[in-house]
């Protein structure tokens, strides 16, 4: 699952969005690091909507515009689940072998992820 995808997600977790959300959301998510074009967002959706992932929860019209909601299915949340932990344990992994290497390139030292020096 790639960065933007599994962001996404994680925009719909608490509840469904529209698109101009969801963008919002990913960017705050990713502290700005992922930007959201249109295009993309809604090649995405589809493919995520096709795959069962998310599902389109409603659609209103606002200034003469259709405004489609998304939500996460149990499937998607399931997904998202198991990439948050699979991420997680790789980032307890990395973390675990920065702390063993020498104290000397950008400053990583043991004190960076919270041990005792």
């Amino acid at each position: 699952m790639q960065e933007p995808t599994f962001l996404i997600l994680a925009s719909l977790a608490d509840g469904p969005k529209h698109g101009y959300g969801i963008t919002q959301e990913v960017a705050e998510l990713s502290e700005g690091t992922v930007t959201l074009r249109a295009g993309t967002l809604y090649g995405a959706l589809d493919r995520l909507v096709e795959q069962g992932l998310i599902t389109v929860d409603r659609q209103e019209v606002v200034d003469g515009r259709l405004r489609r909601y998304y939500q996460l299915t149990d499937v998607g949340a399931g997904r998202l689940a198991e990439r948050a932990r699979r991420l997680r344990k790789h980032a307890e992994a990395a973390e675990s072998r920065l702390r063993t290497r020498p104290n000397a390139a950008f400053g990583l030292t043991a004190t960076a992820f919270g041990a005792s020096a």
